[in-house]
């Protein structure tokens, strides 16, 4: 099997998963089988990438911590709330690392990817602290006014396409800062 397949699949498998429980057993039936394949998935990629992934392990560990809250209170608010602390946790981080350390955590993150001018990753990291924000808020409404049912169909076709879409929209940025590297 090619590996970036699957790497895909251990990155949206579980939210697969999660929606089949869900739509056959409700939503805490789901939250176990949700647990499980997300520690299964980031092992996948531990043994794929031969180090242990940093967005995964975080993903993973915010998963199991809510997830298990949610079970343990029954109560769905701490499981609702999850995308919310999540893209205020990676906002923070990415604002701590500007104003605290004055290191570009996304520029570490991504500079194996992509090589920009300073001015892109700042422009860029800006961009990112802004939309954690944004999806964190949007969650926050979509919980609190929405049925559950809606909730979770905007949590696994709404947030992905959204932050595709967001993706998309850094290219021009990406291609104007990009560094040339030059010939010798």
């Amino acid at each position: 099997m090619n590996k970036s397949f699957i790497k895909f699949i251990a990155d949206f498998g579980p939210l697969l998963v999660f929606f089949i429980f869900y739509k056959k057993y409700g939503m805490n039936q789901a939250i176990v089988p949700l647990i499980i394949a997300t520690v299964l998935a980031t092992c996948i990629l531990y043994f794929l990438e031969k180090k242990i992934p940093k967005v995964p392990i975080i993903g993973a560990t915010i998963v199991v911590i809510f997830g298990g809250l949610t079970i343990f209170f029954n109560d769905k608010t701490f499981f609702y709330m999850k995308p919310t602390i999540v893209n205020i946790l990676f906002a923070a981080i990415l604002l701590f690392g500007n104003l605290f350390l004055k290191k570009n955590l996304l520029k570490s993150l991504l500079e194996n990817s992509f090589q920009l001018e300073e001015t892109g990753w700042k422009i860029l990291n800006q961009r990112w602290i802004f939309f954690f924000i944004f999806l964190a808020v949007l969650n926050e409404l979509v919980w609190r006014t929405q049925t559950e049912d809606f909730w979770v169909k905007f949590k696994v076709f709404g947030i992905l396409p959204i932050t595709l879409i967001f993706t998309v929209f850094q290219i021009n940025l990406i291609n104007k800062y990009k560094k040339h590297v030059q010939d010798n």
